[in-house]
């Protein structure tokens, strides 16, 4: 009988390859459905249903990353569950507007599904070829498992019912990764057990954030060709445009480069890829689709009183985005940046005047801050013994 071919990625595979980032294009629109979700159903009840489909959208994309991580998608059997995945990613994105209506199971099913079959598939990849991930993902897919019969009888309940069992779902999938996925008659991983590359999710997770900023500016664009030519519509695309600008370069100018060589050179990167590429990165992500909202919201109305929506998504946004970079950084470089938290600190001071300043002018003031920090952090780049 002839032995199943290796799935398995070489040291010297790093490379994110043509068909991952096709996979990604799933995600592109998730992310979109994801911020006009917020937009039209920006309530406290809403912005928390939001945000548990903006868990799971994100779970399921890191896992699978994670799984890109180890197998080869260069080889035809890996490429088949990857499209398969974007086929049922498709039917997840586009049940999001009614996740928690009448296409609640149809949400629900999908994403156990996805969960567990991909699990499923690691297992039967690496039996033969890694037995430690083999024991690591016959624990993860115990894991999925049993969130699956809370997604699954979510989908069947309504309302607040629905909404509870969710969040037990996506609450035994967060936190099982931090409990090294203890299961009975299973055991535990360890992180020195996840030979990850560093270098390839790194590069990874900078483009899930490129397709988050990408959105942001697409949205930018769409309402600002709709909106009557003026001072104010030109002004807040200008704003919008630069807040973009300003968090990719606070990520990747210094922040990315340093973290994926402090990963790949870590004795424990497994460790390190857990927090700082798989729960740090929600943060910075929040933002950038609570800005895509805001953004939306000054270019529909740049003049008159900022309202406290749009105060909210002008003020939370860039507050998520630094908090995640500043929690990224300390976990990859080992301290907190000084200037982000200065960052962090203007936005606290300019909080309680919103009021006073018309939409696109308080939105320059928000982009102004977060150019103050990308620019802090830049001209201090040079010297690494100081805070940054």
């Amino acid at each position: 009988m002839r032995a199943k071919r290796n799935l398995l990625r070489s040291e010297s595979e790093v490379k994110v390859t043509n068909v991952e980032l096709f996979f990604d294009l799933v995600f592109v629109f998730a992310v979109t459905q994801l911020s006009h979700n917020l937009l039209e159903h920006f309530s406290p009840g809403g912005v928390l249903q939001t945000g548990l489909i903006f868990l799971a959208v994100w779970w399921v994309w890191i896992y699978t990353t994670w799984c890109t991580n180890w197998l080869n998608p260069d080889l035809t059997a890996v490429r088949i569950m990857l499209f398969a995945l974007m086929l049922a990613g498709l039917v997840l994105t586009t049940s999001i507007p009614k996740a928690f209506g009448p296409l609640g199971l149809v949400f629900a099913c999908t994403y156990a599904g996805m969960q567990v079959g991909r699990s499923l598939f690691m297992m039967w990849s690496l039996r033969a070829h890694s037995p430690e991930n083999y024991r690591n993902f016959q624990r993860i897919t115990a894991w999925c498992a049993v969130s699956a019969m809370f997604w699954i009888s979510g989908g069947f309940a309504e309302g607040n019912t629905r909404f509870a069992l969710w969040l037990i779902a996506i609450a035994i999938e967060y936190v099982s990764p931090a409990l090294g996925f203890r299961f009975p008659g299973l055991g535990r991983s360890s992180t020195e057990d996840w030979n990850v590359s560093g270098e390839h999710l790194a590069e990874r997770v900078g483009l899930f954030i490129i397709i988050a900023l990408g959105e942001s500016i697409l949205v930018t664009g769409a309402t600002a060709a709709k909106a009557p030519a003026s001072v104010a519509t030109w002004g807040a695309f200008f704003f919008a445009f630069l807040a973009s600008v300003a968090m990719w370069w606070i990520y990747f100018n210094v922040g990315a480069e340093r973290a994926a060589h402090s990963i790949e050179h870590s004795d424990d990167p497994g460790r390190i890829a857990r927090t700082a590429y798989t729960y740090i990165p929600l943060l910075m992500i929040a933002g950038i689709i609570v800005a895509a909202v805001g953004d939306e919201l000054v270019l529909a109305h740049p003049t008159g009183h900022v309202d406290g929506k749009t105060a909210i998504c002008l003020l939370v946004a860039p507050a998520l985005f630094l908090v995640g970079t500043l929690l990224f950084k300390r976990v990859t470089w080992g301290r907190f940046p000084l200037s982000h938290l200065v960052g962090l600190a203007l936005l606290v001071v300019a909080a309680p005047f919103y009021g006073a300043f018309e939409p696109w002018v308080y939105s320059g003031i928000t982009s102004l801050i977060l150019c103050i920090v990308a620019a802090w952090e830049t001209f201090s780049a040079a010297e690494p013994s100081r805070k940054t």
